[in-house]
Parts: C-alpha cells; structure tokens; sequence
C-alpha cells in the first residue's frame, strides 16, 4: 500500500506540477548531512530581494547568475544582483567556511537574510543547489523560506557520470544538457569516452584521418545481433574547438571532463583510418555492430608508441584535467599471439607466463606502463578499467572497477586509487523496469531504481587503510541501443538520483524509504525542465 502511494504521489506530480503548494522542503535529493530548522526566522522571498556578493571575486558572480537564473526560471521572480553590503533583504554568498572539505558549505536562512557560504566557489555553489531543489518549481514569489541551518559537504571527492558518444554520437548542445542534468545532481566530473570500435569522435590534427575515416560508420545493427542492418550511416566528431567549449562550459558549473580514448584495444575508429598501427595492417573497417573485436593495436610495432603519446600529447592540451582514461578494458590477444613484431616484443622484454597471467597480458601491461609515462611527464595521472591490473601497472594508476568489486578490492589493497563503478548496480544501459518488453530497449541486465540506491562502495571487508584507497563512485552510460538523447535521459533519470546520494549522503543517513518520499519533488524539477525519465520507478 505504501509503495502504490508513493508512486501514486509521483504520478500526480508528473501530471500536475503547478497544482503542488509551494511548500519550501531542505530535505533534497542528495540528502543534506545536518539539516536543523529555525523555529519563528521565516524568510520571505520576495521582488524586494536582492542577490549578494563579496568583492571581485569572478566564481561568486558566476555563481550569483547560476542563482538569479534558478530563481527566474523556477518562479519567475527575477532578482538584482549586488555587489558589496545589501541595503535591504538578501541572498548571500560568500566564501570563509572554515572546514577540511573544499566542497563544503553553509546554507542559513533568517528572517532578515539568506547566507551560503562555502570553503570554495564549489561549496557556495552546491549550496546554491540545495536551495534551488528546496523550492517547488513553477511556484509564485512571495514565497516563505522557513529558517533552517544547513552543514553539508560529500563523502566522495569524485562523483561521476559516463557517457559513451563513440557508438552514438551526441551534439555539443545535447552534451551540455547532459552537463546541466548532472548538476542538478551534485555531480563534479563527466567521464566522456571519445573513441572505439564504431567511432572516433575526437579532432586530432596530428592525425586527420581519424575523423575523415574514423568518424562515420556506414550502417549500425537493428536490435540484438540480429545481422540485419538499417544501412543509415551514422557519424559525427568534435573539433578541437567544441572540444574546449563543452570543457569550459563544465568548469563554469564544476564539472571536471575527463576525456576517455580507450587503448590498445577498441580501436578500429583509429585502425580503419591508419590501418599500419595494426598486426595485420588491415584492410580495416569501423564496426557496424557491437562487442570485442580482435583487431587492436599492434603492441610490437614502434610506431603505435609513437601514436599513443601524440594522441595523449593533443588531449592533454584540450582537457586540463588532473586525470586522463585510457581505457584498457577488453583488449583481445588473438593477433598478439600470431603476429611476429609482438612476439618479438614479448622476448625483447623478457615477459613470460606464469599462473597468473599471460606473457600477452604482460605484453598490455608494458602498453599501458607506456601511456602512464607520457602522461605522467605531462603532469597528468592514468585511470584504467580494472582489467590494467592484469598484466602489470605503475603505482600512481587509478583503477575504475567495472566487473563488479572485485577488482577495486584488490587494487585497493595493493594500495592504488579506486573509483567504484560495478555493472551489476551502476551500469545505466541496463533495463530498469520490469516487465522489459514494455521498456525502451536495452543492452540488457536488470537495474531497478532501489539496486542502484543500494550501493555501498566501500567494501567492509578492507582494512580502515584501505578503505580510504576507494576516493569515489561513477555510473556509466554506454550508448550501443541508446541512439536517441531523450532515451539516455530515460535511462539515466531517476537513476542518477540514487547515484547522487551514494556519492553525496553519509551511509548512516541514507534509507531507500525516505529517498522515496523525496524522490517525487526530484521527479517535479525533472518535468519542469523537459526532462525525459522513467515515472514508473521502484
């Protein structure tokens, strides 16, 4: 009975948003860590409110525009922004928080003002965030604010979100929705996976013929390995101009983009268009269909080296991020065990096999040692998928845990970083209701809305030490039956609400029946801006 009211609550939101009373609700998806309420210090926000800044700092006036912006666009009540002592009522940001998370803030609301302060630009605008989601959209100024203080700050420094444009391609416009629905979600970091085997999506003006050739595929399978085809060719890239415009659209809302180019293998968007990077040199042709290809970088040719720190060199220039992926994720060894120039390798480096792995694997681990260095000398740091710890790694590699925990338990005790990302409760291209037949389609698997909220990243069975290896959590968004933006905005909402409090929420106040109770005033935000999401959620 309770989950048919609370469904049924969600539905009513959906069909009639501006029927809501505006009732002011702090008790937002992600959930606050101290939440108290101010009896009888009411805040009455109203046309005679003005927006407040302190000094010349550019973040704070950006982050006053993101507010006035909200607030227009939520009730219609266009605010002035301020710049020094208010004279009147106002909304106040400022920075000064003293606290040990960079991302934490203060949000207080008195009768006579509204103050967010955070450690950072970061923190005030999280707080930002948290206001925004406390106010009904389409409701009418003057609106009371009850008084409350809020002390928030994440548990996870990095809270991210995947999103694959290389077996779908997704305009600069559809990416920067994707951006704005991430931060609403408190979300710092996108993980964009630029190229495979079915495209590359990324200009390289080293090399040009990965987006002349590399780019279009002619044709993509109808369904699940069907071997029929819709004989539409499908393409699309990035210029390097495009590139640094969705980069700084994401740091104006404190999003770091950690660009993807996935290595040695899903690489026939590269192999197509430089056919000599290969063990067989070709011909090659983009895949039309999905899964592991056999074709991959030759790991014995000198130049695939020369390939990959030109390529690292350029994305290094276009992404400032601390952090670059490198994939190395699903690298079949067939032609490595045929081809002469990789066996060769094999001796030259004296890999051989053991118990545990393969003189091959071996033979991807001097791969992936290759990528770390160049990227190291720039200044930068690997992430891999967890498949890297296979044939050998550097100390300083982050390992993204895919095929389930394991793999982060492990790495974790062998003291490396650890984002949590396990396709069993994170994997966004996975069904989410049942029965399925009546589901937009799907790579398959199962995913409910209550599997995902579950999550507890942490595995108890490492030590306290250990434990403090695992720095963050990511979902993910392959694109392979998702050809469309509004159905990956179906598969990712409300989903990624549930991944905003595995991120966000301590432990110890997360419970699945009260973000159930929260979740439609989310589901009211989502309809307000167009969003396409699942209503029928469990």
């Amino acid at each position: 009975m309770r989950k048919l009211l609370l469904l049924l609550t969600g539905f009513l939101c959906i069909q009639a948003v501006s029927a809501i009373a505006p009732t002011i609700d702090y008790r937002v998806i992600p959930l606050p860590n101290e939440c108290t309420l101010q009896p009888n210090r009411s805040f009455l926000l109203d046309e005679h409110v003005g927006i407040q800044y302190s000094g010349c700092r550019s973040k704070l006036k950006a982050n006053a525009l993101f507010l006035k912006t909200y607030l227009k666009d939520l009730i219609g009540l266009e605010l002035p922004i301020l710049k020094g002592r208010p004279k009147g009522k106002a909304i106040v940001l400022a920075l000064g928080l003293k606290a040990a998370n960079p991302e934490a803030y203060r949000l207080s609301v008195d009768s006579d003002k509204i103050v967010i302060q955070g450690v950072t630009a970061a923190g005030v605008f999280y707080g930002i965030q948290t206001l925004r989601k406390s106010i009904p959209p389409e409701s009418t100024s003057p609106l009371v604010m009850p008084g409350v203080i809020i002390n928030d700050a994440p548990r996870f420094a990095y809270r991210g979100m995947h999103l694959d444009v290389a077996r779908h391609f997704f305009t600069v416009d559809e990416v920067k929705r994707y951006l704005d629905i991430l931060v609403m979600h408190n979300i710092n970091t996108f993980h964009w996976h630029l190229s495979d085997d079915q495209g590359w999506r990324i200009e390289i003006k080293k090399y040009p013929k990965l987006t002349q050739i590399g780019s279009m595929r002619p044709q993509t399978v109808i369904g699940h390995n069907t071997g029929v085809y819709d004989g539409i060719p499908h393409g699309g890239f990035y210029t390097q101009r495009q590139i640094l415009e969705i980069v700084s659209y994401a740091k104006e809302r404190y999003i770091n983009v950690i660009p993807e180019i996935d290595l040695p293998g899903h690489m026939l968007g590269a192999l197509s268009a430089y056919p000599e990077l290969g063990c067989t040199g070709g011909p090659y042709a983009l895949w039309c269909q999905w899964g592991v290809s056999d074709n991959v970088l030759c790991a014995g040719n000198d130049q695939t080296l020369v390939f990959i720190r030109e390529v690292l060199t350029e994305i290094t220039r276009l992404f400032p991020s601390k952090y670059i992926h490198v994939g190395g994720d699903e690298c079949s060894k067939v032609n490595w065990q045929k081809c002469p120039k990789c066996q060769a390798k094999i001796k030259a480096l004296g890999l051989v096999s053991d118990d545990k792995h393969t003189a091959e694997s071996r033979l991807q681990g001097y791969i992936m040692m290759y990528a770390e260095r160049v990227l190291n000398e720039k200044g930068r740091e690997m992430i891999g998928w967890d498949e890297i710890l296979e044939g050998g790694l550097g100390p300083n590699s982050i390992i993204m845990s895919w095929r389930g925990m394991d793999g982060g338990i492990l790495a974790a005790r062998m003291k490396h970083r650890v984002i949590m990302t396990p396709n069993t409760q994170l994997y966004f291209d996975h069904y989410q209701m049942m029965p399925i037949e009546s589901e937009p389609l799907a790579i398959g698997g199962y995913c409910p809305l209550s599997q995902a909220y579950g999550l507890e990243p942490v595995p108890s069975v490492l030590s306290p030490e250990e434990q403090k290896n695992v720095i963050g959590v990511q979902a993910t968004m392959w694109t392979e039956y998702i050809a469309r933006f509004a159905h990956v905005e179906y598969m990712l909402l409300p989903r990624l609400a549930a991944l905003s409090e595995v991120q966000w929420t301590q432990p110890a106040k997360k419970e699945y029946s009260d973000f159930q109770t929260r979740l439609p005033r989310m589901l009211c935000l989502y309809q307000h801006h167009g969003y396409s999401f699942c209503k029928s959620w469990q």
